[in-house]
């Protein structure tokens, strides 16, 4: 990481950020239109999305893909303040004043075996970031009581299934939720069932509207 933007310059430029019209649910990038246009990917208009808006800051491909493995697995940490300042400035028109800002949660056993939990590792400093707005940082809002077993090649109803309601609200987090507006990160958003999970625990617990954030977006070769 070699500038304030996290990148050096041949970096930068190789990275694939997402820019112009992006649906309004997931971030994915659409062709042609008004950057400030509501509209919706054909994955989001295929499967209905729980939560209110979404965006992600980059394409999971190349570059992009390489930059979420490493903090997934390399440990390298020191992508997460870089991540936090790009999905700020990508969360623009998602976010309201007062928002709890949460991570996807681990399963404990997986949190101990990487040593940390790469989505919190970017919440925590995304709050830091939104305090002037009143953002609560809250990493531990949801918790995974049960294993999931691993999703890597699965389809998306594979996905889903899977995940059903394997998230949860942290009881002693409940009161804090109620009626408040909800930021959930996490690092990769593929088929969108982890923030579906997520958002419907939240939405059941009595949050206000939920909203979602990813760092890179998986998207199907057209």
């Amino acid at each position: 990481m070699e500038s304030d933007f996290g990148l050096c310059g041949p970096c930068w430029a190789e990275t694939p950020f997402i820019g112009g019209l992006a649906c309004d649910l997931c971030g994915a990038p659409l062709p042609g239109g008004d950057p400030d246009e509501i509209a919706h990917c054909d994955d989001c208009l295929r499967t209905p999305r729980p939560w209110h808006r979404g965006r992600a800051v980059m394409l999971y491909e190349d570059l992009g893909r390489r930059l979420v493995l490493g903090l997934k697995h390399g440990d390298r940490l020191d992508i997460a303040a870089p991540a936090a300042f790009w999905m700020v400035d990508t969360a623009a028109p998602l976010l309201q004043d007062g928002m709890i800002v949460a991570p996807i949660p681990l399963h404990w056993r997986r949190r101990v075996s990487r040593g940390y939990n790469q989505s919190a590792e970017i919440s925590r400093r995304l709050a830091r970031r939104l305090q002037d707005r009143g953002a609560l940082d809250l990493p531990d809002l949801l918790c995974r009581p049960r294993a999931t077993p691993s999703l890597d090649g699965k389809s998306a109803a594979d996905r889903f299934a899977a995940l059903g309601d394997r998230l949860v609200v942290t009881p002693a987090r409940r009161a804090a939720l109620v009626g408040r507006p909800v930021l959930l990160i996490d690092d990769v958003m593929t088929s969108g069932a982890t923030f579906s999970a997520a958002t419907r625990a939240c939405l059941d617990a009595g949050s206000g509207p939920v909203s979602v954030l990813a760092l890179a977006r998986a998207v199907k070769a057209p």
